[in-house]
Formats: structure tokens, C-alpha cells, sequence
């Protein structure tokens, strides 16, 4: 595994850890709810907020399952579909399409009393289908099976991983901030 490989896999472990003990922290004293409204109330910025956490997610979720199989490691494997390996770009590419196709009929866009979970999970699978398809971008770039290669690992892990930590940082600043301040007690009370 390569030193950027590592650097990331790390990064990703530690941001999961910081999230899962923050929010589990927030969720603990009841104030995850307030502090969530607090900072993504408005549609669009949870919108860009769950896009990115998803794609994150996911990119360093299909990272670590694409290793494992690599290495012969843990019960994923690859699949084939009559000797005909599908790659996850397939996946995500049918994934960007209906979540597509359900956006053009205004279905989880907040128009047309569309409901609001409908639109979290839409932006959701959006985030999954597009971390599917992009991280095998070296593959439709080269139009070969370049994975494993220097043209396929380096530069595209690389910026794909940064550009989804660096969106889920902007649109979630606030609110990931707060979350981190109620966890650690450094929270102002308003006292009326």
C-alpha cells in the first residue's frame, strides 16, 4: 500500500472516529437535534453537507473494500456477472441515473410538497453513486483497467479524497464545530 494510500486510510479512520464519538456525545446529552437545526436548518447547505459526507464515506469505504479484495483479506470479493467482471463505477453510474431521473420529476427537490426525508436520502445516494463512479475515474479516463496502476491510484484517490473532506469541512463547518464545542463542554449556555 502506498504512503498516500496510508495517509488517507489514517485521515479517514480518524474523521470517522472524531464523528461517530462527537455525535455520540451530542446524541447522549440531547442536543444533537438543536445543534443540527441550528446549522443546517437551510436546505441547501444540508443538501451539500450530506452529498459530500456521503461521497466521503463511501470513497474510503469502497477504498478499503477494493484493498481487502486485493489482498485476499475479509469475506468481499469481486463480481461477475457470465466471466464479466462489473466494476463499481456500474453501480454508481445506475445510482447517478435515478437519483437523476427522481430530481427531473421533482421527486426529493423540495418542490411540489416533496418530503424532506425524501430529498436527504436522494442527496444521499446522489454522494454514494457519485464516490462509485469517480473513484474509477482512471478507468474511464484510460478506457483499461488502470486500478492498481500508478495512473489510477495516485492523482485521483488523491484529489477525490481531499475534495470530499475539504466539501464536507465547508458545508458543515458550523455545525461540525458546535457539535465538537457541546462534546467537549466548551458551549455558552443562555441563561434567560
Amino acid at each position: 500500500m502506498s504512503l498516500l494510500a496510508k495517509a488517507a486510510l489514517i485521515i479517514f479512520g480518524v474523521f470517522l472516529v472524531w464523528l461517530l464519538i462527537t455525535g455520540g456525545i451530542a446524541l447522549a446529552r440531547g442536543r444533537f437535534h438543536q445543534i443540527y437545526q441550528a446549522h443546517l436548518g437551510e436546505s441547501r447547505r444540508e443538501r451539500h453537507f450530506l452529498g459530500s459526507l456521503a461521497f466521503f464515506l463511501t470513497f474510503g469505504a469502497v477504498r478499503a473494500i477494493t484493498y481487502s479484495i486485493r489482498a485476499g483479506i475479509g469475506p468481499f470479493h469481486d463480481i461477475s456477472a457470465g466471466g464479466r467482471h462489473i466494476h463499481h463505477l456500474v453501480w454508481g453510474i445506475l445510482l447517478l441515473l435515478i437519483v437523476g431521473y427522481l430530481w427531473l420529476a421533482e421527486i426529493g427537490t423540495g418542490a411540489l410538497d416533496s418530503s424532506v426525508w425524501t430529498g436527504r436520502i436522494t442527496v444521499l445516494l446522489y454522494g454514494v453513486g457519485a464516490a462509485l463512479t469517480l473513484d474509477e475515474f482512471a478507468l474511464w479516463l484510460n478506457l483499461a483497467d488502470v486500478y492498481w496502476s500508478p495512473q489510477g491510484r495516485a492523482s485521483i484517490r488523491a484529489a477525490f479524497f481531499f475534495g470530499s473532506l475539504l466539501s464536507v469541512g465547508f458545508w458543515g463547518g458550523p455545525f461540525l464545530h458546535a457539535l465538537t464545542r457541546h462534546a467537549l463542554g466548551l458551549h455558552k449556555s443562555k441563561s434567560r
